[in-house]
């Protein structure tokens, strides 16, 4: 345990619709998979978001980020971008890749990754219902 680091979280929502579907499979297989997931009109979630940083705290600020800094990433990169969507028609991240809550997981980890100094580590953990969650990096 490094004594050092503080760990901050921030939680976020998002709405957006998406299709469960492999494209090299049969529509049967696709169904016996993915089950209603995989519903030709798509189907919507009520997404929660936590993300974590962890680091050392700055020396002048006591800070690991800025809530502030930390929000308003979180909104450009993720939220503006998939909030109120349909993850497979609306969003170039999804075109090929299949959007279950580990791939949102992950794709939402590197945008953010992409943003974040690289003494800072950073976890996803993204709720697709109340039950059911995904952790990435775990």
């Amino acid at each position: 345990m490094d004594l050092n680091k503080v760990a901050i979280y921030r939680k976020e929502h998002f709405n957006a619709a998406h299709r469960l579907h492999n494209a090299n499979w049969s529509d049967e297989k696709n169904a016996e998979i993915f089950g209603l997931c995989n519903n030709k009109n798509f189907h919507g979630h009520n997404y929660e978001l936590i993300v974590k940083v962890t680091g050392v705290l700055d020396a002048n600020t006591g800070y690991v980020i800025d809530t502030k800094v930390l929000s308003t990433m979180i909104k450009e990169e993720v939220l503006n971008r998939f909030d109120h969507k349909n993850l497979n028609l609306d969003t170039v991240y999804f075109k090929e890749l299949n959007p279950t809550a580990e791939n949102i997981a992950k794709v939402i980890y590197q945008l953010l990754r992409n943003k974040l100094d690289e003494n800072l580590e950073l976890k996803i953990f993204l709720y697709e219902t109340e039950r059911n969650y995904v952790e990435y990096p775990a």
